[in-house]
């Protein structure tokens, strides 16, 4: 082993370079399909607590949303307020404990990093579902389109856009919460840093390469996202309608010709 500090770092890409990179990419995996159930879950719920209670519907329509709205309230605030650590530990041993068989660490991981993110992504689509203007809900009623139509086809499109940056952060924050899956044995990529660093007995040098290479995956994502919100916001500028145009949509259109034919 080198004495010296880059050195050191060279010697363990070395020779541990593979490990480094196959925790990497666990990582990764494990983050983005994660964000993306989550996203559905998210979705969902916001979905379903923005669905409007009327005194004319069926007292048993109110009552059973009602309900609905207190289970999925309690959890969200369940999730959002407990450390993701916490939750690791209490799903996977008590789940073990109910189907009184051991679970597979990477489903139970998936599981745990999707419903946490599924918790605080109920609560930004919510907003962004009653950030619309209401005039665009009244709207789409007015031209007979139910609940799920008007959320599918007018609120949501938006809604996706403007909560596009948050889907982004709770990526790159999932990208450095998966490190405390350890303690369930996720051998993602804190897990294998820890496993070499002490074989090595190298620790300032191992965590400086595993810091880098989860700055470089959330740095990567970051400028991902950011130029598929620009792609969806659309171009800057826009050309305006002429008064032809204007004109052809508002169906005033006159063909010139036919009028001097007749």
């Amino acid at each position: 082993m080198p004495e010296s500090y880059v050195p050191r770092i060279i010697y363990l890409l070395q020779n541990s370079g593979f490990s480094f990179l196959q925790g990497a990419l666990y990582t990764l995996v494990l983050a983005l399909i994660s964000t993306f159930i989550g996203c559905v879950i998210g979705f969902l719920i916001g979905i379903l607590q923005t669905i409007p209670i009327r005194k004319k519907d069926p007292a048993v329509k109110r009552g059973l949303l009602r309900v609905m709205r207190a289970v999925l309230t309690a959890y969200v605030e369940i999730f959002r307020g407990t450390p993701m650590i916490v939750q690791a530990m209490f799903i996977y041993y008590g789940l073990a404990i109910l189907l009184s068989k051991p679970l597979d660490v990477w489903p139970a991981a998936i599981l745990i990093v999707s419903i946490n993110t599924g918790a605080y992504m109920a609560e930004t689509v919510r907003g962004g579902i009653i950030s619309i203007p209401d005039g665009q809900v009244e709207g789409a009623k007015s031209i007979g389109m139910s609940h799920w139509q008007t959320m599918r086809f007018i609120i949501l499109p938006q809604a996706l856009r403007n909560i596009l940056p948050q889907i982004g952060n709770n990526l790159i924050i999932n990208i450095k919460d998966t490190s405390v899956l350890f303690v369930i044995g996720v051998t993602e990529l804190f897990s294998r840093g820890k496993s070499v660093a002490g074989a090595y007995y190298v620790y300032f040098e191992t965590f400086t390469i595993i810091m880098v290479m989860y700055f470089i995956m959330t740095f990567t994502c970051s400028r991902l996202l950011r130029v598929w919100e620009k792609k969806i916001g659309g171009p800057q500028s826009y050309e305006l309608a002429t008064k032809d145009q204007l004109t052809l949509t508002s169906g005033m259109y006159t063909n010139p010709k036919m009028v001097e034919d007749n």
